[in-house]
């Protein structure tokens, strides 16, 4: 009896310390599943599917634009930007929570902000985003515990992506466009490749191990008039040889993965065994979903009407226990009920 109250007390302690219970019980997908945005309804929302392309399904189902969703660590929950509160444009993005069903939908902040693309921490704890002050035209890189409204200055940047083991963030930095690497305790910074003129490199995603780095990257020399002092526009023939990179997340083993015979690739996305990169290309004048295989280089489209874009994978077997969840609950019942009949 002694046992069972001790336990009923933690499992209430532990409903308290994660706000609610839905949050806490919300069923991770059991097998792999891809998020991405989709303008097929009328306006921007986030689907799921299979990594095959195989059942797309709307999970926000509102009027208003609903784009960027990435998975927590164990899958219970989406992180997600929309401008449903105020509907006046891109500046007024802000950053939601929902369930894996699209249900349960909160804002993480109180406080109203464009706070575009967002990454999880590995343990599920904190979040790091972009914050975009509109008057100032000014965005640089936070960091908030969930749960709290505190927001940390961590670097000036873009596209950060939190690394697997909690101790990076990679992001583009501004200015030169190359992907480096910081601390997230000492705020040290590292490069991955050589330092070029105009790097152009953005929009980096780790494998779930850690070891690779897939990245939208233009190697190409600069057109011979083009002048970043006056201001130029980069022409739209360069523009779209920027294509999909992957490397070693010590900077070896660079290979592209798309050839530049189209129109330009961008926000990949690794699989999280590496194997496998999604990335958006326009084809037939709309944007569309594919996937390259990394050792074969075979590429797959996955969506095939309206504009698509985006992805983020889940996958369970890559999973990280770092929350409470009901599964594991019921094991721990499940043994001391054995304890007490022995």
């Amino acid at each position: 009896m002694k046992t069972t109250r001790l336990l009923t007390l933690l499992i209430s302690n532990l409903l308290v310390l994660n706000g609610s219970v839905c949050p806490l019980f919300a069923q991770a997908p059991t097998t792999p599943k891809i998020l991405f945005t989709s303008a097929r309804d009328g306006n921007y929302e986030v689907y799921i599917m299979n990594p095959d392309g195989s059942e797309q399904v709307n999970l926000t189902q509102h009027r208003a634009n609903d784009v960027e969703a990435v998975w927590s660590p164990t899958g219970e929950q989406i992180l997600f930007v929309s401008d449903r509160e105020r509907n006046q444009g891109v500046l007024d993005r802000d950053l939601y929570l929902m369930d894996p069903d699209g249900s349960n939908v909160r804002r993480v902040f109180k406080r109203e902000a464009s706070r575009p693309e967002a990454t999880w921490s590995p343990d599920g704890k904190q979040i790091a985003y972009m914050h975009i002050n509109g008057d100032k035209d000014i965005s640089a890189i936070y960091v908030t515990n969930l749960g709290e409204q505190e927001e940390n200055f961590f670097a000036n940047g873009l596209d950060p992506a939190w690394s697997p083991e909690g101790t990076e963030i990679a992001c583009s930095t501004f200015g030169d466009g190359q992907i480096k690497l910081i601390s997230v305790r000492t705020g040290a910074e590292k490069r991955i490749l050589p330092r070029k003129e105009l790097g152009g490199q953005m929009s980096p995603s780790w494998s779930a191990m850690g070891d690779k780095l897939a990245f939208s990257w233009n190697n190409n020399p600069l057109p011979p008039d083009f002048n970043r002092e006056r201001g130029d526009k980069l022409p739209k023939e360069w523009r779209d040889k920027r294509t999909i990179y992957i490397v070693n997340s010590d900077g070896t083993d660079l290979q592209q993965l798309v050839p530049e015979d189209g129109s330009d690739a961008w926000a990949p996305a690794l699989s999280p065994n590496g194997d496998e990169v999604l990335y958006t290309q326009e084809i037939n004048g709309r944007n569309q979903i594919f996937k390259v295989d990394v050792s074969s280089g075979v590429r797959t489209q996955l969506t095939h009407i309206s504009w698509n874009s985006g992805g983020d994978w889940f996958d369970p077997n890559y999973a990280l226990p770092v929350s409470p969840q009901s599964h594991l609950l019921t094991t721990t019942w499940g043994k001391v009920k054995i304890k007490q009949n022995t």
